[in-house]
């Protein structure tokens, strides 16, 4: 009977890590809403043509699904792929150009957007239960906290960041935008509420940030000190708040996320209509439909975050919604730093 009794909870055991396993790779807003709650991913979707960026017809490739989580992503620096944040297992994952798969940090503590210093250390900030923090994650002899709190406050729902060539680094939490020098102490740089992506222009005068609430993206004049002036409305999206919708995700917010930059000064962000391309002056270009399905069924799926990478940095690649897709662009992405 003991014996019996054994065989039968080591069956339930079974079942219920099973389902504990792929609730996990549907869960929390990093990951984006469950993979689970709607159709599968399209395989089978062409860009429109926005000129100088994507040439009309272009195959918008799904190369992974589903993962568990997805967050941060970066490119390799050696051009054979990217890093992205595996949020509901706590790794750093790499996807290399033929879609092949590996865990790059094991352990990441919760981590959110990723970057590159100019030391080849990769940053990112970090979710644990025990505090928030923007560390140093890799090569494993550099590990180290750069910062735990601003002003003796602790950090709230860090998200994203970017590093310029000088090792500026610029991040954001529900709080608003903060700015760190190598070496010293996080300050505010801008006070608002639901804060997302932040991306410096290629001269770095000029940094450029998601607000998840608004209707236009915001742009700030970068000062000698790292403070921000001049805060202006940059381009305004395409994708904005729906009050009242039956999905759930445009009644939220304006999904306004993550962000990236080409060598031509177009700034990319990932928002509920794809990825939005916007001029150097903010005039919108037009918006490519990559990691975008379940509309129809009121269950968007959509991108999260976005990098350029290969080679050449002509691939872009989104992910979102446990998905990783890429498309290959006319435009190649800024080459002095990781994003």
């Amino acid at each position: 009977m003991e014996s019996r009794s054994r065989r039968i909870f080591a069956v339930l055991a079974v079942v219920v890590l099973a389902a504990a396993i792929a609730g996990a790779q549907g869960r929390g807003r990093g990951g984006g809403r469950g993979a689970d709650q709607g159709p599968p991913p399209p395989k089978d979707v062409a860009a429109p043509a926005i000129p100088g960026v994507v040439a009309a017809g272009t195959h918008i490739e799904l190369v992974a699904f589903p993962v568990a989580g997805t967050e941060g992503p970066v490119r390799l620096l050696d051009g054979s792929g990217i890093l992205w944040t595996e949020r509901n297992v706590s790794h750093i994952s790499k996807i290399d150009l033929n879609g092949n798969r590996s865990t790059f940090v094991e352990s990441a503590e919760g981590a959110n957007g990723l970057a590159w210093d100019s030391k080849g250390r990769l940053l990112a900030v970090l979710r644990p239960s025990t505090g928030e923090k923007v560390a140093v994650l890799y090569p494993p002899a550099s590990v180290a906290t750069l910062a735990d709190n601003v002003d003796g406050k602790p950090f709230n729902a860090l998200n994203d960041l970017v590093v310029s060539t000088k090792d500026d680094i610029y991040f954001t939490d529900t709080q608003g935008i903060y700015f760190m020098r190598p070496g010293g102490k996080a300050k505010k740089v801008a006070d608002f509420k639901n804060m997302n992506g932040v991306v410096l222009s290629s001269d770095e005068k000029t940094l450029y940030a998601n607000h998840k609430d608004g209707e236009y993206m915001l742009a700030f004049d970068v000062q000698p000190d790292g403070s921000l002036k001049n805060q202006r409305n940059f381009g305004k999206y395409k994708s904005l708040t729906t009050a009242g919708a039956a999905d759930p995700r445009l009644a939220e917010d304006n999904g306004a996320d993550g962000m990236a930059i080409d060598d031509a000064g177009r700034v990319y962000t990932a928002t509920n209509v794809g990825v939005e391309v916007f001029s150097p002056k903010g005039e919108y270009l037009g918006a490519i439909p990559i990691g975008l399905w379940g509309a129809e069924q009121n269950r968007l799926q959509k991108p999260q975050n976005l990098t350029f990478a290969g080679p050449d940095r002509t691939w872009l690649y989104t992910v979102g919604s446990n998905a990783i897709y890429r498309v290959h662009l006319l435009a190649s992405g800024i080459k002095s730093r990781g994003k």
